[in-house]
């Protein structure tokens, strides 16, 4: 494991102290949390994506400025929260809650967009000591299955088709019918 990598899971670890000790949920994303389901660093990540409900964001973005984390100037607070910590980048998507309290999209040009079923009841990941609530593992097949398709513009990558290989090979078979 690299040096980033290591900065980047101290910073995970960070995240769950602060949330945890506020009452915030967060849930990781991206290729981190397959990495947390997987229970081991399986390639080099670039940041480390979250989730959190949009209502928290403020006072989670408090807390962590606090603790010397900087806001990256590039990005608006409106779509998601990004901060800096050191040479981390690290980002927060907004959820938002549709009426019966499942999650959405909660900030941009798809905000209310429906997010998979049971995304957020998935059991915690864990990498060595380190256990971190994170999405499910069919939401995180299907936003790399999707991602072109949502963003022509954005191709598939190497490593999202490797995520995938990767993701897939945890998935039990369906029974035989």
């Amino acid at each position: 494991m690299d040096e980033l990598a290591r900065r980047q899971l101290a910073s995970i670890a960070e995240v769950i102290a602060v949330t945890g000790s506020a009452a915030i949920p967060v849930w990781l994303r991206g290729g981190w949390a397959m990495d947390f389901h997987l229970g081991s660093v399986t390639r080099p990540h670039v940041d480390v994506d979250w989730y959190c409900w949009r209502g928290d964001a403020e006072r989670l973005a408090t807390l962590l400025l606090a603790r010397d984390w900087r806001p990256d100037p590039r990005m608006p607070v409106e779509q998601q929260l990004d901060l800096y910590a050191g040479d981390v980048e690290v980002s927060f998507a907004y959820l938002g809650r549709d009426r019966a309290g499942r999650p959405t999209v909660g900030a941009g040009s798809w905000a209310g967009t429906p997010l998979p079923a049971g995304m957020l009841d998935a059991p915690p990941g864990r990498i060595g000591a380190l256990t971190v609530p994170t999405i499910s593992v069919a939401a995180q097949i299907e936003f790399k299955q999707m991602y072109p398709i949502w963003m022509p513009e954005r191709q598939r990558r190497p490593k999202d088709a490797d995520d995938l290989a990767r993701l897939r090979a945890t998935v039990p078979p369906p029974p035989e019918g």
